[in-house]
């Protein structure tokens, strides 16, 4: 009989591993990168691809209702990070998201020249806005502040706070309510990442009063690789922006086809292109494993799995220093810890059927997803860890040789 941690006894989430399709042997503690294929979704792909565009074809967009797809996708996501229905769509990539959101966000404050954010926020946001206020031309400044001091910086020179509410290195947690709040108090306005958050933890954006959200699909989402973005606009700004990519899917008349661009009413003015469909299809499909779950029990057992994973760590692997908040309200669902020969740590862990991630200089991640990862998952994995540190089998050539991702 398999060994059980005491924990899995006693948890409300454990017959939710049978909704995914995870390979014999592994262990996967990489979900806050690319999320586990969930068991019923090839099905859902192979009837969109040979029933609906095979027998349908371009009659589908009406039968099958494929043009609903990236609002129908959006409100399932709605439901989890807090965003009243008619808010959130899931539409192109998350920086270009974030190009969409910021423009637009910009256009509500016109006097202000600062956007802020920090030093934890994922690159691809620090480029995209970067390249926004030069193709803006205005004299915008983007300010960058380490974390700890975001709140201090919030003075009334800023335009707009950009940040990713959980940390993608580290798993430090930015408190959404305090921020936003702190922001609006000096008539800046509030955009959070959540491409670590959503599917991982409780968000509230109504309730935090966020002003605009982007995330990404294929994390704790599950859509798979490249799965489609979704972005959020409070309904205080819905119709007083547009998108700065007038494409015409967000044309309030696209199949007039219309010279000029008149925006439709509501969050479909922040779409831009035809839609992805087969994405959006397994994205939304995917999203089913959160029927009838409560965000609440992912966030306890998040909790549970991130703090024996710690304890056990650090009884066992010394020679690794935690690079993650140590109190578990300050980070999100995952803990890194820093390690010089990390990289070939992490390759050796990987051969041995333990599957992180790493991020430069010295950072070995681990994810934690509750809906598929149990207590004995993590000391099974931890064992693995201790064994290639005590014997250095990771000072190998093949676990050093960096491979284009990381």
């Amino acid at each position: 009989m398999t060994a059980q941690h005491p924990s899995d006894m006693q948890d409300v989430l454990k017959s939710r591993k049978d909704a995914f399709l995870i390979p014999e042997g592994i262990i996967y503690l990489d979900g806050n990168s690319l999320g586990v294929l969930p068991r019923h979704v090839p099905a859902r792909l192979t009837e969109v691809v040979t029933q609906e565009w095979g027998e349908s074809l371009i009659t589908a967009w009406n039968t099958h209702g494929w043009l609903d797809l990236p609002a129908r996708t959006g409100d399932r996501i709605g439901r989890l990070i807090g965003a009243p229905a008619g808010t959130c769509i899931a539409c192109d990539s998350t920086s270009v998201n974030v190009f969409k959101v910021l423009s637009a966000a910009l256009s509500l404050r016109p006097d202000r020249r600062v956007i802020l954010s920090d030093t934890g926020n994922f690159p691809t946001d620090l480029y995209v806005a970067s390249g926004l206020k030069d193709l803006l031309a205005r004299g915008y400044e983007l300010k960058v502040v380490a974390p700890e001091e975001v709140k201090a910086a919030i003075t009334d020179d800023v335009a707009v706070l950009m940040l990713t509410q959980v940390d993608y290195r580290t798993g430090r947690l930015h408190d959404m309510e305090d921020l936003t709040r702190t922001a609006h108090a000096a008539g800046a306005l509030a955009i959070w990442d959540l491409a670590h958050s959503a599917g991982a933890l409780p968000v509230d954006l109504a309730g935090a009063k966020a002003d605009f959200a982007v995330g990404c699909g294929y994390k704790y989402l599950n859509g798979g690789p490249g799965a489609p973005a979704f972005l959020y606009v409070s309904p205080e700004h819905l119709d007083k922006v547009t998108s700065p990519l007038t494409g015409w899917m967000g044309h309030a008349a696209p199949f007039a086809f219309d010279l000029d661009y008149r925006p439709v009413s509501g969050i479909g003015r922040m779409t831009v292109g035809t839609p992805a469909v087969l994405s959006l299809s397994g994205l939304y499909a995917a999203l089913d494993v959160f029927e009838d779950v409560d965000m609440a029990d992912i966030r306890r057992k998040s909790i549970s799995l991130s703090e024996l994973f710690i304890a056990e760590v650090e009884a066992k692997c010394p020679q690794l220093d935690l690079a993650s908040p140590r109190n578990p309200e300050d980070r999100g669902s995952q803990v890194s810890f820093r390690f010089e020969e990390g990289y070939a740590v992490m390759q050796a862990l990987i051969a041995r059927g333990v599957i992180g991630d790493f991020r430069a200089p010295d950072v070995m991640r681990f994810g934690f997803t509750p809906l598929y990862l149990s207590h004995q998952d993590i000391l099974d994995a931890v064992a693995i860890l201790a064994g290639i540190l005590d014997t250095q089998s990771w000072d190998r050539p093949e676990f050093k040789t960096r491979a284009k991702v990381t």
